[in-house]
């Protein structure tokens, strides 16, 4: 199967993400990536696959979810960074600039993540998907100070994150110890 799309379903109730999970995963020859409970009583569901088969089964989540849906993502193309940086595979050196970006859905995180690696030669050091964080979430990248700013804005800027996103800040030449605590 060739992976070339990611999709995910969020919802404010365990119960109904784990049947929305089961709905996905049985509408469509997908892969399940993850399903876990996350803070606030969230419930998360990733696939991947062919992008029509993550659309169809993304579409049988959220039906699934019904009024419990937070939020929901189709990443046709999805960056392989971005799949690395949802385990946490950061490389720590040489960073120039770091960038946060504060979501209040799991799902603008990715979809954020995604957006910046494909605006602008960064890399993401972490996805971290609202563990022990009131169901926030956030992304931190690095780069050039540019690149980073410029990544930063095309996911400020991306009309389906829209009404997602918290904060983001860009630090030039941040400390060293900063960045150990952060990751």
């Amino acid at each position: 199967m060739a992976v070339t799309a990611l999709g995910m379903v969020e919802t404010l109730s365990i119960p109904l993400g784990i049947l929305a999970g089961d709905f996905m995963l049985k509408t469509a020859q997908v892969s399940l990536v993850t399903a876990q409970a996350v803070c606030a009583g969230k419930y998360i569901v990733l696939v991947n696959g062919e992008v029509a088969a993550v659309q169809a089964s993304v579409a049988a989540g959220v039906e699934a979810a019904g009024m419990k849906l937070v939020d929901s993502l189709v990443i046709p193309n999805v960056d392989r960074r971005v799949i690395a940086a949802l385990a946490g595979a950061a490389d720590l050196e040489n960073v120039e600039a770091l960038g946060v970006l504060e979501t209040f859905s799991l799902a603008a995180a990715v979809r954020a993540a995604d957006t910046c690696v494909k605006t602008a030669e960064v890399e993401l050091l972490e996805v971290r998907l609202a563990r022990g964080m009131g169901g926030k979430s956030f992304v931190t990248l690095s780069g050039a100070v540019a690149a980073v700013e410029a990544a930063v804005k095309a996911a400020e800027a991306d009309e389906a994150s829209q009404g997602m996103l918290s904060q983001s800040v860009v630090i030039p030449s941040p400390h060293p110890d900063l960045i150990r605590a952060v990751l």
